[in-house]
């Protein structure tokens, strides 16, 4: 598989299960504007999946599509970071007494379009003129994810101290995953090697500005991002993704003649 391909994978493969993850808010959200903003997010990042698997597809050739490529690739083959796969809460949360966590899902969306601003920013000057064309469009969207996270953040982390609390244990949790954006790859490498993709680890610097200046106004405790370095991106996932692609992927597998 060409390096363009797999790097395509591994951006399609972020935005699709983030964007299954925050689609299961809809019709649970804290408040309606909220049910609605979070399906316009998962909306955005289904569309961005949808781009970059077509342009993938194009670089396999043969019988891929966008559809083969979403709905029938088994948990290996896929190239997310771990923590888009995460359930939205953690069970070393006390408060969790339900699958969704508002906290958690703010925290993580906010974790990622951090880091998205700038690699959309980057990726307008790839080689490839297609992701080129594909992340002009994608900053503009994620622009807004990020505002929209970053204001709840904020709201959360300066508010009462129950939401104070569980945004802060919400970050505790997740932090750590965020090593994986700095931790390279194979893939990576060819992928910048070949002029199309982004050196990652260049933005940390830049990402840790974001992230620092939201946590001091959210009146938020930065913990150590330390531990085991997870591989979501080299296809080592945690047991949350085969569940997430079993619903996802569900209907399409079932029915794999059919055309809608």
């Amino acid at each position: 598989m060409s390096a363009t391909a797999n790097y395509l994978l591994h951006l399609a493969d972020n935005a699709v299960v983030l964007g299954q993850r925050n689609a299961e808010w809809c019709g649970h959200g804290p408040a309606l504007e909220e049910d609605i903003a979070l399906a316009n997010v998962s909306l955005d990042l289904i569309g961005q999946a949808r781009l970059l698997y077509q342009q993938a597809a194009t670089e396999l050739g043969g019988d891929a599509t966008e559809d083969r490529l979403a709905y029938f690739r088994d948990v290996p083959e896929f190239r997310n970071y771990t923590l888009l796969e995460l359930p939205h809460h953690s069970a070393l949360v006390g408060y969790a007494k339900s699958d969704l966590d508002y906290g958690t899902t703010i925290v993580r969306n906010f974790l990622y379009s951090a880091l998205m601003v700038l690699v959309w920013e980057q990726l307008q000057q790839s080689k490839d003129e297609q992701l080129a064309a594909i992340a002009a469009k994608s900053l503009k969207e994620v622009r807004y994810h990020l505002r929209h996270s970053r204001d709840w953040l904020v709201r959360l982390g300066d508010g009462t101290d129950d939401s104070h609390a569980r945004v802060q244990a919400a970050l505790d949790h997740l932090m750590p995953y965020t090593q994986e954006f700095w931790t390279g790859s194979s893939m990576e490498a060819a992928a910048v090697a070949a002029g199309v993709g982004v050196d990652v680890a260049a933005l940390k610097s830049d990402w840790d500005q974001l992230v620092d200046d939201a946590l001091l106004e959210a009146t938020l405790q930065r913990p150590k991002g330390e531990g085991y370095v997870t591989q979501g991106k080299n296809g080592l996932h945690s047991e949350h993704l085969g569940f997430l692609l079993s619903e996802m992927q569900g209907l399409a597998r079932s029915h794999p003649t059919a055309t809608w």
